[in-house]
């Protein structure tokens, strides 16, 4: 047991690149884990880490204990996974990150709804729209929408969103309506992220296009660039599940229909070292039979 403890310990810090954020998560004291790491490295007569006041590095026989022990360590967890998952129940904190207004509109009725299936769980949720480092930063689970740079994370698909251009009735009016990607370069464009210029992509016949836009507002939050386009102050393209009501009441009207992109999909995200948590498996199933009873 001492060794497979150790092993643990060491796969944490590795994947945490620090002793404090292991010992965060592992619930265990910095001393603890620099402690036991060094009582691992004495055992097998071999440097595992290079430590510097900044960081800790692998080193190439470090890292070769590091992938097999990873690999013992899922097989200790399915061993017992195997006999515990019949009648288990989640329980603990789950450590949640996801975009502001995805989780406002559509995780902020599901997750009290979780908690009440599951009164053992605690969900800690942060919204932002930056991508998180699952493993840096300690999270257990993200829900990330549009294409996944991180091939090391396991994904698990729960919906799709569709982008939409679109402006107001009166900006349309006074400006008129684009029939062409191309024509935008003579609108005014309300841009998400944080550069003035931006590129928006579209579809032409089997293909994709970026085109290149710019215009007087932009901002990471798409309800303000929903409310800044019903005002009238230019197009945007933005997520249907945001301007879906301003689409149906007519406040906001879509332009360029015909070059629609392809849907995004949207993923639960998790760290290998994740995917036998019997939390998280609980709360990506839930997301996923929400979604496909709403029929998104």
């Amino acid at each position: 047991m001492g060794q497979l403890q150790d092993m643990r310990i060491f796969v944490e810090t590795v994947d945490a690149e620090s002793f404090t954020a292991a010992a965060d998560r592992l619930g265990l004291s910095k001393q603890f884990v620099s402690k036991r790491v060094a009582a691992l490295e004495k055992r097998l007569g071999a440097r595992l880490l290079l430590r510097s006041t900044r960081q800790l590095r692998v080193t190439d026989l470090g890292l070769a204990y590091y992938e097999r022990s990873q690999r013992i360590l899922q097989e200790v967890d399915a061993a017992e996974q195997m006999i515990t998952s019949q009648t288990a129940t989640p329980r603990g904190v789950l450590r949640l990150s996801a975009p502001m207004t995805f989780a406002t509109m559509h995780l902020g009725p599901l997750i009290p709804a979780f908690m009440q299936r599951h009164p053992q769980v605690s969900v800690e949720l942060e919204l932002n729209d930056r991508a998180v480092d699952l493993i840096g930063e300690g999270y257990d689970m993200a829900v990330r929408i549009g294409a996944l740079a991180d091939s090391s994370l396991i994904a698990r698909r729960i919906s799709s969103v569709q982008l939409i251009a679109c402006a107001s009735p009166d900006y349309l009016r006074q400006h008129g309506v684009p029939t062409s990607p191309e024509q935008l370069g003579a609108h005014a464009c309300l841009i998400y992220g944080h550069t003035r210029h931006g590129e928006w992509t579209f579809r032409i016949g089997e293909r994709t296009r970026k085109q290149s836009v710019s215009g007087p507002m932009r901002s990471n939050n798409g309800e303000m660039l929903r409310d800044a386009a019903i005002a009238g102050l230019g197009l945007t393209i933005l997520p249907d599940f945001i301007i879906a009501a301003a689409l149906a009441d007519g406040r906001l009207v879509e332009v360029l229909e015909p070059f629609r992109p392809e849907a995004f999909t949207v993923h639960a995200v998790y760290p290998q070292h994740r995917q036998l948590s019997l939390l998280v498996r609980a709360f990506s199933d839930f997301l996923v039979e929400r979604f496909r009873e709403a029929g998104e």
